[in-house]
């Protein structure tokens, strides 16, 4: 390839950017003249290559007119980077991948900086949602620091089966409905999981009468929520009971409070769906 291909490609970046040769010089530390001589038909040295496609944002190929990287390709290079994340920012680092993810679902180049730029931007104190729908699938996600999430949905082939086969949902929905299951389930997700209890905890947290308490964990014990251990303690038979924690409930108490609050301040709303949701 001509020196020439390559400072005609890299003028092209920078029009692109929007950026002066000045800016681009101050960012790879060279002089304004030596971007002009590159755009003019000079090359930089290899040293800089790196430098000048990270201002860029786009893979070092791209300087020498080739294609970027393949779609496996920056899938592996995502998958290595959030495995090379250390693990109290993972969470973090999967979010933002997330955002941008969104913002491209619904149509819109990702902006510069992270979530958390945004929601300084929009005032951290907001609860701000993104939303797009249509009869491939949707997406829900919230952006604000209260309860982010994101969620996505492609569209299921068999509604029936993937949403009412072989399940009861009345059944679970009558038994959270008992204030002091809900309170007792609170309870014991706030608690230390790894500690066995017995009755005598909701009894003296949540002032039921005995027989309340071991209805109410019988009744979680049909949906794996606690696990019953009897033993036997100075010759009386007693039941111990181990917390079974799962995502699900945190998961559920998202969306149903966004039932009960409904959501109505979206960044981005897109809403083309034409079928039923249970269609």
């Amino acid at each position: 390839m001509s020196n020439h291909k390559i400072g005609g490609i890299i003028a092209g970046l920078r029009r692109e950017k929007g950026c002066t040769q000045e800016e681009l010089a101050r960012a790879v530390c060279v002089s304004p003249q030596a971007v002009s001589k590159w755009e003019n038909g000079g090359v930089p040295d290899t040293e800089l290559l790196p430098a000048i496609a990270d201002f860029f944002a786009v893979p070092i190929d791209v300087l020498f007119g080739r294609s970027g990287a393949g779609y496996q390709d920056i899938m592996r290079e995502l998958a290595k980077k959030i495995a090379d994340t250390a693990p109290a920012q993972s969470f973090d680092a999967v979010f933002n991948l997330c955002w941008v993810l969104e913002q491209a679902m619904s149509g819109s180049m990702p902006e510069d900086g992270s979530i958390q730029d945004f929601r300084e931007s929009m005032g951290r104190n907001r609860q701000i949602y993104s939303s797009k729908a249509d009869d491939y699938g949707y997406t829900r996600m919230n952006i604000s620091d209260r309860l982010p999430y994101f969620l996505i949905v492609p569209e299921a082939g068999d509604k029936e089966a993937a949403f009412f086969t072989g399940i009861d949902y009345p059944a679970l929905f009558k038994l959270l409905s008992d204030p002091d299951v809900f309170n007792t389930l609170v309870l014991l997700n706030r608690r230390d999981h790894s500690k066995l209890f017995t009755p005598e905890l909701l009894v003296k947290e949540l002032g039921l009468d005995a027989r309340q308490a071991g209805d109410i964990l019988r009744g979680l014990q049909l949906y794996g929520l606690v696990m019953g251990m009897p033993v036997e303690l100075d010759g009386a038979a007693q039941e111990l009971y181990r917390f079974l924690p799962t995502p699900s409930f945190t998961a559920m108490l998202i969306f149903a409070r966004e039932l009960i609050d409904r959501p109505h301040t979206f960044v981005y709303l897109s809403e083309h769906r034409t079928k039923p949701y249970l269609a």
